[in-house]
């Protein structure tokens, strides 16, 4: 064993204090101006080279060693959400509505942490890029940096991303080659009646039950019009309607959201549903308004890169803590815009699966898990000297 995993658990204290400093004060997306500046403030403190404003608010440090041309690229996100934080602790958020309940705190600050290990070893040969992102939770922060010319202007042969997960045992890894988090799709549905008297309703046509057809209707598309072995999900979301308890409505919106792991799927669900609502409203003497757009990528692991990660844990944790074909997550992660341009590798890290650090994301209860911020850490320093080494 190298002196890696120790140097970033002496770093632990000053870890935690930075990641409560973050969870404190939440920003949203391309609005991370005080995280941002914090992040490069740091990372100058290291000696690393800081390019700021990089897809708006995104922070790449660039640290090179000796001569060889390889470059890894190792990802975290920033931003927070708009949840009211429930939490009583000193560290909680200071700004109504807005808190990190996704870890991102935590992401930003084990980047850091590799950070400044890296920045005081000379044991590595090549580029460590390390990309702090905005606006994960829009879905858009990737592309922002993408478009910016993040992989023009900061060269990689590969690039890695770790997320925290509640439910898996604290410090454990979990990775798999291929699909891992599905892509997000979201879809509006306007249906146009002919509003009336609810005591008269053969003079109106009721969007309010073509509106509940369509809302059963879309659930056979996963069940009975795609190939089972293809796994995908639709959800309606929303069902809105502006009226009162007598008047039949003049129209009614349907949101929804998809998932799926293949372009394919996406294509065909989106090909369905408008096929499904036109039919629907035809029948009724309805028409429509239906639009469908793309926000999230699958991620998907290269094989190669996956295999790394890995045996890189393997390594750091033990073969009993790591799982090397877990079940993908049918949430979204907009890493996998970074992954659709290079060859790379997202992995979960356990949060724990009791107290603080089992409590689901996106729940104003949750908090990550101060434990596992060396591990991650100590993860990015292990990876960089297993590919870039002397």
């Amino acid at each position: 064993m190298n002196e890696h995993p120790t140097l970033a658990n002496d770093l632990h204290e000053e870890m935690v204090q930075w990641r409560h400093n973050f969870h404190q004060h939440p920003e949203l997306g391309f609005a991370e101006h005080r995280t941002s500046a914090k992040v490069a403030e740091l990372l100058r403190s290291f000696g690393v080279e800081v390019h700021q404003g990089v897809g708006g608010t995104g922070v790449v440090g660039v640290l090179k060693r000796g001569s060889s041309p390889r470059a890894i690229g190792l990802r975290a996100d920033m931003d927070a959400l708009t949840i009211t934080e429930e939490n009583t602790f000193a560290h909680k958020s200071k700004h109504q509505g807005r808190m990190h309940a996704c870890g991102h705190d935590g992401h930003t600050t084990m980047l850091l942490g590799a950070a400044k290990v890296l920045a005081n070893t000379d044991d590595f040969d090549g580029t460590v890029v390390m990309i702090f992102q905005p606006a994960e939770e829009h879905g858009r922060g990737a592309l922002a940096m993408i478009d910016d010319g993040l992989f023009e202007r900061f060269p990689i042969d590969a690039v890695y991303g770790i997320h925290n997960m509640p439910s898996l045992a604290t410090g454990s890894i979990a990775v798999r080659p291929g699909p891992i988090m599905a892509c997000e799709d979201n879809f509006d549905i306007t249906i146009f009646g002919k509003g009336g008297h609810a005591a008269l309703p053969h003079l109106s046509i009721d969007p309010i039950v073509i509106a509940s057809e369509i809302v059963l209707a879309l659930q056979s598309i996963v069940s009975r019009t795609l190939n089972p072995v293809d796994n995908a999900v639709l959800s309606i979301t929303d069902f809105a309607i502006e009226s009162t308890r007598n008047v039949i409505p003049e129209k009614v919106t349907l949101r929804g959201d998809t998932r799926a792991f293949t372009s394919d799927v996406q294509t065909q669900i989106e090909a369905k549903i408008g096929r499904l609502v036109s039919g629907i409203c035809a029948a009724h003497g309805a028409t429509h308004e239906f639009s469908y757009s793309r926000e999230f990528a699958a991620t998907i692991n290269s094989e190669k890169e996956a295999g790394i990660a890995a045996e890189v844990a393997r390594e750091l944790i033990g073969d009993s803590k790591v799982n090397v074909a877990c079940m993908p997550v049918m949430a979204s992660e907009d890493f996998g815009y970074m992954l659709q341009r290079k060859p790379g590798c997202y992995l979960f890290l356990g949060n724990g699966g009791d107290g603080p650090g089992g409590c689901g994301l996106h729940n104003p209860r949750y908090d990550f898990n101060d434990d596992i911020l060396s591990t991650g850490a100590a993860f990015w320093v292990r990876l960089i000297q297993s590919q870039l080494n002397v």
